[in-house]
């Protein structure tokens, strides 16, 4: 006689994919301002950096319903990444941020963000596991919503402005000229450091990005 039919799983393939995803799942936020007139300033370098990886992963960036923001979900290093762009512009950047994490169950340690730094020259990175904001407006919005200044960051150099130009007007300032190649590489080395942080950890990361913007 036969029997029965066996016991069903209890998750289907793609379900126990979603599962895994959302136990590894890494947010990536690049900070900036929203708009056609910020999109190719210094202060924007974040934007730069996660349409950068947006493209490298085949995906495009999407405005939510949920949370004041952009939102791409992509795979990198073979691991399951939520790329965003806060809408709220530079000072309320945690704003943005917070309910993502919050929603999607990511803790702080799974959060990389990556921002433009006046005190770093255009075309080096500095890979940070924490501490101040040093001033950047976007990352002391970021600290005060999580409660901690212990966050990954990538931070891409723009330079100090010349002499007799206001860093405000500075930071809001397009990129022209001889700069933009080495503006280029820059953006393209922070994406290769994110990248190198979901792979290989921050403290490896940091030994192989820290300083020149084109690392062997």
């Amino acid at each position: 006689m036969g029997g029965g039919p066996g016991p069903r799983p209890s998750t289907r393939p793609e379900e126990a994919r979603a599962a895994a995803d959302t136990l590894q799942l890494h947010l990536v936020v690049g900070l900036g301002n929203p708009g056609a007139e910020y999109a190719e300033t210094r202060h924007n370098a974040g934007f730069c950096v996660v349409d950068a990886l947006a493209r490298r992963g085949h995906g495009r960036f999407r405005r939510g319903l949920f949370a004041q923001s952009e939102t791409c979900r992509i795979h990198l290093a073979d691991l399951p990444v939520l790329l965003v762009k806060p809408m709220t512009y530079m000072n309320l950047s945690g704003k943005a941020l917070v309910p993502l994490l919050r929603r999607e169950g990511i803790p702080a340690a799974r959060l990389v963000v990556v921002h433009d730094d006046m005190d770093i020259p255009l075309g080096r990175l500095r890979l940070r596991a924490g501490g101040s904001s040093g001033g950047h407006r976007g990352m002391a919005s970021i600290i005060a919503s999580l409660g901690t200044d212990a966050v990954a960051r990538v931070r891409v150099g723009i330079g100090r402005p010349p002499d007799g130009i206001d860093a405000a007007q500075f930071v809001l300032s397009p990129v022209r000229g001889g700069e933009r190649g080495l503006w280029q590489q820059a953006v393209d080395a922070a994406a290769d450091a994110v990248e190198g942080v979901l792979r290989e950890g921050l403290e490896r990361a940091m030994e192989r990005f820290n300083g020149a913007a084109s690392p062997s």
